[in-house]
């Protein structure tokens, strides 16, 4: 039996993960912000899935609340925020809300999940294309994004043999975030890419657990975006 901890899998892509993982047979824990949404979500899911609340932006209290997992195979850290910031126009808590989230967050996840990992366990961590094709505002977003990158090639080497990636999609047209555009404000981009659509939160799902299950992947930062960077 597979165990597998989804941070961030009350919405979007996580949610997805966890919704495939339920029916493939798994043990699946979920964490949102909120412990009841998180419960909630967790019931309709299925009896093989349980929720717990976690706050990546309080790093301290992290271990704490996920004293509850008794085991884990597999750990995706799926959690992600938005900071529209740029250096001329600099908002520091925002910035440092984010860095704080996603880069000593998702660390410290890992630091306080490592005892109870399988040896030959996997890690998934969400990064985004940002780090490559930065935007007006993407400042922290593109630098957060590129640590990621860094992230997962140190814990790949530190934590051996257990395997650490990283998914980084690009406009997941599906996705909470993109599927309430306004009619047209995606057409650019879907032109743009070679397969002649976007990735949709399946595309990423599948990524994740290709991940997951293929032993000889390790230290891979895999960009699932249609080829769109190319173009």
């Amino acid at each position: 039996m597979t165990t597998i901890v989804i941070v961030g899998g009350t919405s979007g892509i996580g949610l997805e993960l966890a919704r495939r993982r339920v029916a493939a047979g798994d043990d699946v824990v979920i964490t949102g912000r909120d412990g009841d949404r998180c419960g909630s979500i967790a019931a309709g899911i299925g009896a093989r899935c349980r929720g717990l609340a976690v706050e990546l932006s309080d790093p301290a209290a992290i271990g704490a609340a996920l004293d509850g997992v008794e085991k884990v195979d597999h750990l995706v850290v799926a959690a992600i925020d938005r900071d529209q910031n740029t250096a001329a126009d600099y908002d520091v808590g925002r910035a440092v809300r984010l860095v704080t989230l996603k880069l000593v967050g998702y660390t410290e996840v890992v630091h306080a999940l490592l005892p109870r990992m399988a040896p030959d366990g996997a890690v998934v961590l969400f990064g985004g294309l940002a780090k490559d094709r930065p935007y007006p505002g993407s400042t922290t977003v593109s630098t957060i994004n590129g640590g990621v990158v860094g992230l997962v090639h140190t814990l790949a080497v530190e934590l051996a043999p257990l395997r650490v990636n990283a998914v980084h999609p690009g406009i997941v047209g599906d996705s909470p975030f993109w599927n309430g555009k306004p009619p047209g404000v995606l057409d650019g981009y879907v032109s743009r890419t070679p397969i002649g659509r976007l990735a949709t939160m399946a595309d990423v799902a599948d990524a994740v657990d290709f991940l997951l299950r293929n032993r000889a992947m390790n230290g891979v930062n895999l960009n699932v975006d249609g080829g769109w960077l190319l173009t």
